[in-house]
């Protein structure tokens, strides 16, 4: 698979450049269909994180100009590491890389924190080029489904709280799915840091005055683990696990928007989803509880039934590719020699006229 994939890479690069090689991964048809052109049959969870890996394998930081953070589990832990490694080997600048370490920390953050889908993030892959050009793919996992769920990054990320993503896959939409990035939940993050930079004591006396009649627009709003996740009593209460500590240190900050919010340490779900709830309550705020899911495959999950990779024919691909490669290399020198043995026989004027 690491053979073929760097085959793939090597044509692509040298036909669009690494820019036109992210816009290609970052699709969620191409992604797919590279990773079954490399050996899977079964459009299983698998596909994401085998895929990555090879291609993480494939890519050769300095022949490339292109470079891969990341993984699955703990690996996904050294992404920052891996940036700042593989980005001072491309020549980028300090500024530069503090931005990508960023925009990789703030792209798992906003799939598990803001999409609150039941889909924690246990993969991620950053992937970068020299000019500073970054798309993300990661996943997430329901264990008690044992259903993946693949979220991707384009190029044209204008925002990383407004639907960034470009495309989020899985064989399933969801009913209820709290999503904090959706065009109508603009107002409800605006409310949301409002609170967020109110004095805490003053915010939970204020929460605390609400009328009784809002029990039922709690009970509706939290829907059926209501006992499981806020603490219900006679009278409205604050989620019992939104984080005091952390709404002080957020408050001694004052993030000026949305995005700033979301940026700070401790700053998680719990944090989202409280702030979310009680802007609804105070200001009627509604956020959006539709599921993102652009995409759905007709097959998923981990199914155990792997279809035997002919691995013959892959090496048979990866050789066809390679001399086609080495081919087309050769007639591009080729080319280049002929136009500058004929640019010397051409006297100067009349070569730059031509």
């Amino acid at each position: 698979m690491v053979t073929l994939a760097e085959c793939i890479v090597d044509i692509t690069i040298d036909e669009y450049g690494t820019k036109g090689l992210l816009e290609r991964l970052s699709d969620p048809w191409f992604f797919q269909s590279l990773s079954c052109v490399l050996g899977f049959d079964w459009h299983s969870s698998g596909t994401t994180t085998v895929t990555c890996g090879a291609l993480k394998e494939a890519i050769d930081v300095e022949r490339h100009g292109l470079a891969v953070a990341g993984g699955k589990g703990k690996a996904s832990n050294r992404t920052p590491d891996q940036i700042q490694e593989k980005a001072q080997a491309l020549g980028l600048t300090s500024q530069r890389i503090d931005r990508l370490v960023y925009s990789s920390r703030m792209a798992a953050k906003v799939d598990n924190a803001l999409v609150q889908d039941g889909f924690p993030i246990y993969q991620h892959c950053f992937f970068f080029d020299e000019d500073g050009d970054w798309i993300v793919i990661q996943q997430g996992i329901s264990t008690q489904e044992r259903m993946a769920r693949r979220y991707h990054w384009s190029l044209e990320h204008r925002s990383f709280v407004e639907e960034p993503e470009n495309a989020i896959l899985c064989d399933e939409k969801r009913p209820l799915v709290l999503d904090m990035t959706s065009r109508m939940s603009t107002e409800s993050r605006k409310a949301s840091v409002d609170l967020a930079n109110m004095r805490p004591e003053d915010l939970q006396r204020t929460f605390n005055q609400l009328k009784p009649g809002f029990q039922r627009s709690l009970d509706l709003w939290i829907g059926e683990n209501a006992l499981e996740t806020y603490q219900v009593s006679d009278g409205l209460q604050m989620p019992r696990n939104l984080n005091w500590e952390v709404m002080k240190k957020v408050y001694d900050f004052q993030p000026k928007d949305y995005e700033e919010l979301v940026s700070m340490r401790n700053v998680g779900p719990a944090t989202i989803r409280g702030l979310a709830l009680v802007a609804e309550l105070l200001y009627g705020t509604q956020p959006s509880w539709k599921d993102p899911v652009r995409y759905t495959f007709a097959f998923g999950g981990k199914d155990g039934v792997p279809f035997p990779v002919q691995r013959k024919a892959m090496d048979q691909a990866t050789a066809l590719l390679r001399n086609g490669i080495e081919e087309a290399k050769l007639g591009r020198d080729e080319k280049l020699r002929a136009v500058e043995r004929l640019r010397r026989c051409v006297p100067v004027g009349q070569a730059e006229q031509t």
